[in-house]
């Protein structure tokens, strides 16, 4: 598996879709929600390649609240 290395490339589109999804909505009201560390037991490869990949990039939006802040 092939993990990405550097600066992840923002895209608007996702971000308004991730925060406006009806399924988030859904499961936030309902407030049915798993504990943190749980997604390894669902699906172990999933887990370990978001873990490197969140370690391995970095995403401009905070890099610029870092600098501003």
């Amino acid at each position: 598996m092939k993990v990405k290395i550097g600066m992840r490339k923002p895209s608007l589109k996702k971000r308004v879709s991730a925060r406006t999804s009806i399924k988030r909505q859904v499961v936030h009201r309902a407030g049915v929600k798993m504990p943190r560390g749980y997604g390894a037991v669902m699906n172990s490869k999933k887990a370990v390649y978001n873990k490197v990949y969140n370690r391995t990039t970095f995403d401009i939006f905070n890099l610029i609240k870092k600098i501003f802040k």
